[in-house]
């Protein structure tokens, strides 16, 4: 087995000691080197690392710079799509993509997301950056092509580990139509608009769940069969004296085990087919200048802002600004005839991250139960093994109450109250499977009613 230690650069430190005491970057090296010292990562024969740190936030640091090693090129390209930065290097064709991102977070909102995280989720998240910019500061042969440092509130635009997360669902080619037309598209040339922005990763997963009862030692199985390119995930193992030891499947660019297992339980995602995102017809008026939406029996101010975008043309980065409107229901992404609509769905990164990174620790049935009522898992259902015997499956866990009377399949009028949602389905009102009698569960991406 290849065994690496992450040790100081000691010539380089002493260099920097004395040319950079006064601008404070050497407390930044320091945490750096602090992290480096409590983590080790050996590599086995097949090359995955297996990280071990004192703290979760040193297995975080450790995990974030071996993915460096090993993909630095997909980690720095997760990001820049994710933060809606990806025209300033694919060009102006790009800049949808990136608007859309912006439509639903500001970088300030992400920063402020950031900032009000529990201490610990924070130190993960500064973990995470750490990882990344000490990488390439013991690496200066790499050359970014875009992101030369890594801030803690990244990953808030990047809770979502599965392969076509909530956000590519809002059509790039609607939003560009609004845009530039004003316009929307008839029925048939919308479906043409679907299938072109169909993900080109491939689609969903499997996965089956075996109870003791029906295995020869008596221990339940768990088959994590994913759906993706080869080099969509990285496989790693993370261990730190905090209580963390899992091994599965990670994003590159995640600090958490998006699948996988642990000691005592296990855990695999398959694409989900609840209605988890809806859109809300709006209705404006302009008053004094000023446009407002109709609710009810009243009329609310839209909230207004800009987003300035930079997108490559040549050798040369110039800019274009957005007018931005949102209402309570979400953004404005598109429109439906001469209504604009209003695109809501799970929007908490927050939790979305603590769901992720408290999912890799759970020590059985109870706790891995307790953390799914966070609900933010939205474009997933769950299949579930531990060392007790159960095994389980969630469909879904982000659904929204919605009202009986309408059909959120289609949009639905935002100026009819009744239409909001009311808040979300407890886990209980959803599907769950436990322990069922014929002793084994079973999900390829399909839905109880298939």
């Amino acid at each position: 087995m290849k065994r690496l230690r992450l040790l100081p650069v000691l010539l380089i430190l002493i260099l920097l000691a004395n040319s950079c005491k006064s601008d404070g970057q050497l407390s930044e090296l320091e945490q750096w080197e602090s992290h480096a010292e409590n983590t080790t990562i050996i590599r086995d024969s097949f090359g995955v690392p297996h990280i071990y740190g004192k703290t979760d936030a040193d297995a975080v640091f450790g995990l974030l710079y071996a993915q460096c090693e090993d993909d630095f090129n997909r980690v720095e390209q997760n990001y820049i799509w994710a933060i809606g930065r990806l025209a300033e290097v694919e060009g102006e064709e790009a800049i949808y993509s990136d608007l859309r991102a912006r439509l639903f977070m500001s970088k300030e909102e992400a920063i402020a997301h950031y900032e009000n995280s529990p201490e610990w989720l924070k130190e993960l998240c500064d973990a995470f950056a750490d990882g990344i910019n000490y990488y390439l500061h013991t690496h200066p042969e790499v050359k970014p092509r875009l992101i030369t440092r890594f801030e803690p509130w990244m990953p808030m635009y990047f809770s979502e580990g599965s392969i076509g997360g909530d956000i590519e669902r809002i059509s790039t080619g609607k939003l560009q139509a609004m845009y530039e037309e004003g316009i929307s598209f008839p029925e048939s040339v919308e479906l043409e608009i679907e299938k072109k922005e169909a993900e080109l990763e491939p689609q969903g997963s499997n996965g089956i769940a075996i109870s003791g009862d029906l295995t020869q030692s008596g221990n339940p199985m768990l088959l994590i069969n994913p759906h993706t390119s080869f080099y969509f995930r990285g496989e790693v193992h993370m261990n730190s004296e905090e209580g963390l030891n899992a091994y599965g499947a990670v994003t590159w660019g995640q600090f958490f085990i998006y699948q996988g297992f642990n000691e005592k339980t296990g855990w695999m995602h398959t694409s989900t087919y609840t209605d988890v995102m809806d859109e809300f017809v709006e209705t404006i008026v302009e008053m004094e200048g000023e446009p407002f939406y109709q609710y009810g029996e009243e009329l609310r101010s839209v909230e207004v802002s800009e987003i300035t975008l930079k997108y490559k043309e040549g050798e040369q980065l110039k800019e274009k600004t957005f007018p931005a409107y949102r209402t309570h229901h979400g953004p404005i992404t598109h429109m439906a005839g001469d209504r604009v609509v209003a695109s809501a769905m799970m929007w908490e990164p927050v939790k979305a991250l603590e769901q992720s990174y408290i999912r890799t620790k759970q020590d059985g049935y109870e706790g891995f139960r307790k953390m799914m009522d966070i609900r933010t898992n939205s474009s997933n259902n769950t299949v579930y093994a531990d060392a007790e015997g159960n095994i389980a499956y969630f469909h879904g866990n982000f659904i929204p109450k919605r009202h009986p009377d309408f059909d959120y399949s289609n949009p639905v009028e935002g100026k009819d109250p009744k239409t909001d949602w009311q808040g979300l389905h407890t886990v209980d009102e959803n599907i769950l499977l436990l322990n069922p009698p014929n002793g084994w569960i079973q999900n390829c991406n399909s839905t109880p009613f298939t």
